[in-house]
Order: structure tokens, then sequence, then C-alpha cells
């Protein structure tokens, strides 16, 4: 069964909502998170949860570093209460969001591929992307570690589109949509960041 979306999915994506022009869908952060789970289906929020359930492993400080690597624009933590405040709120907005349908969803089929196999590829990837500052790719490392492989790969391919020095070369590049392919991602995940390639 192939997964529920061929675009990005979880926090990843949830990170992609914050860009210049994020109070378009809200007031605060959480009107942002809470606007987006209101009207996504079901497996969305469910894949939102396990992701942000899953950072609750890290430390607040690495939160913040992840959320601030994966976000364009991401608002000062001081008064969402830390990264790991900010991660548990995501939890509990897509807990309410969920605790309005009648009937239990789970995710199921490729949704549930977490790359744990991809655990090397991935680590590989975020050491050799010197684009990215050290702290950045420590934090991915330890959420590829601590947390899943997928997980850490969906928030580099966002920290990649986030960085402003960026680029990719084709190998890199052919790297990447293998990992993608391996972890059942749609097609227009690794895709994004497509566009970054550098030909020579």
């Amino acid at each position: 069964m192939p997964r529920f979306t061929p675009f990005d999915f979880g926090v990843s994506r949830v990170m992609s909502l914050f860009h210049q022009d994020w109070k378009h869908e809200g007031d605060t952060p959480s009107d942002v998170v809470a606007n987006d789970v209101a009207r996504s289906q079901d497996e969305h929020v469910l894949a939102v949860r396990r992701d942000a359930r899953a950072l609750g492993s890290l430390p607040s400080p690495v939160l913040e570093v992840l959320w601030e690597a994966g976000c364009q624009h991401m608002p000062s933590f001081v008064p969402l209460g830390g990264g790991a405040a900010w991660t548990r709120t995501v939890v509990e907005l897509c807990d309410a969001r969920l605790s309005t349908v009648p009937e239990a969803h789970v995710l199921t089929g490729d949704d549930l591929e977490d790359g744990a196999a991809c655990l090397d590829a991935v680590v590989a990837e975020i050491g050799s992307a010197r684009f990215l500052t050290a702290e950045v790719r420590t934090a991915l490392t330890g959420c590829a570690r601590r947390c899943t492989p997928d997980l850490a790969f969906r928030i580099l391919l966002r920290a990649v589109l986030c960085a402003p020095d960026a680029s990719l070369s084709v190998a890199r590049y052919a790297r990447l949509q293998a990992i993608g392919s391996a972890m059942r991602y749609g097609e227009f995940l690794v895709d994004s960041v497509g566009f970054l390639v550098q030909e020579s």
C-alpha cells in the first residue's frame, strides 16, 4: 500500500508552514498548526503526531535547532516555552483534532516505514551536507539515531530547502532519490529539492 500522499508529510510538512508570511495562516504558531490539522486528512494528523512524539526524546535545545533548520521563518521560542514545550503543543493539537473522529484511525502499510534500514545512508548524507552548520548536522544525526531515520531525512530535505547556500551534485541528488525510494516516499517529496542540482 503506497503512502497516503505523494508530497511531504508529518512534522516536516508542518515546518513548511512557517515562512515569511506565516501569519496569514494564524495569529500564533499554535493557530497555524491547529488550522492546518483541522483541514487535513486523518493520515496527515496521525503522521504529525507520530513525528512530534518521536521528537520528544530529544533535548529542548536540539529541538529548537531542528525546527529552525526546517523552517524558513520559525517564530521565537521564548513565547512558545522552548523547543520541547512547542513540540508537545504540536502533539496536543493533533490529539485534539483526532478526538473529533468517532472511529479510531491508524497508519498502515508504507506509512509505517521508519527507514531503519537506511540509517547509515541517512547519517552519511547529513554528515556530508557541509552547507549546513555543524550544529544542524549534529542535531539531525541525533534525530536519525534517537527518533527515526525517516523523520531525520525529511527534516534534512527541509533544511536543504531553507539553507541559503545549498546546492546538490547530480550524484548526491541520486543518492537522496534512492533513500526516498527505499522509504517508499511519493514522487514529489525528494523532488522538492531537485531544483538545487548543479549539473557541472
